[in-house]
């Protein structure tokens, strides 16, 4: 038996996988070490943790489906948490953190966090829109008109994670994964939610342009015949 001290569980199984595995080359016939622990537990918990992150997502677009009474502006929306998810990754590859359960949990509360934001610019991008403005334009004020809010909601979850990302306390090591996957999904969220959501909402809400078809000379407008119709 071992014990984890100071270390997240998913790098300890990391570093004992290659012993493990060079030890069985030169066990005897017949006897096979296998990793027994939590660590297995683990591996089945990321499963559970996986599908329950694939039918979040499956939930969440669904509820926004009734909500916009469109299949278009919830799959805009979503385009965000592609950046949350790069972000996870990003933030656990540049702290050298493994993929742990904690990790895996805050992905997905930053999953959440992100759908907020992105659902604040297009919710306005939409108002915009239905008042006849140009998709190019509307996205460019929600974008814009929203930038505060979203980056003050981003910034008080990074600074509140950040006690729980650097591991501060006895056994914050083990909570760590899950305040570093929130800051760098949120960082990364941002960024789409501000810049690669509204140019997706322009693009797909973007029609072509009108063809005008010009009146014949002979044909006099009906507003010239009711003045005229009205002066006799």
């Amino acid at each position: 038996y071992g014990g984890v001290g100071g270390r997240d569980l998913g790098g300890v199984r990391s570093d004992i996988r290659p012993i493990v595995a060079q030890a069985q080359k030169t066990a005897p016939q017949g006897v096979s070490i296998v990793l027994r622990g939590q660590a297995s537990t683990m591996s089945s918990s990321f499963l559970g943790l996986g599908i329950g992150m694939l039918v979040a997502i499956a939930l969440i677009y669904l509820l926004l489906v009734v909500n916009f009474q469109s299949w278009l502006d919830p799959f805009i929306i979503l385009t965000a948490l592609t950046g949350a998810l790069a972000g996870v990754i990003w933030g656990l590859h540049i702290t050298s953190t493994t993929l742990s359960v904690p990790a895996m949990m805050g992905a997905i509360m930053c999953l959440g966090v992100a759908t907020a934001n992105s659902v604040l610019v297009v919710t306005f991008a939409r108002t915009h829109l239905e008042e006849g403005m140009d998709p190019l334009k509307a996205a460019w004020e929600a974008g814009t008109g929203r930038l505060r809010p979203v980056i003050m909601t981003a910034t008080a979850m990074i600074i509140g994670m950040l006690p729980m990302a650097l591991g501060l306390g006895e056994g914050g090591e083990q909570n760590a994964p899950l305040g570093r996957a929130v800051i760098g999904g949120l960082m990364l969220a941002t960024v789409a939610t501000l810049l690669f959501v509204p140019v997706v909402f322009s693009l797909l809400h973007r029609q072509p342009a009108d063809t005008v078809k010009a009146e014949p000379k002979d044909n006099v407008p009906s507003t010239v015949l009711e003045e005229a119709v009205s002066t006799t």
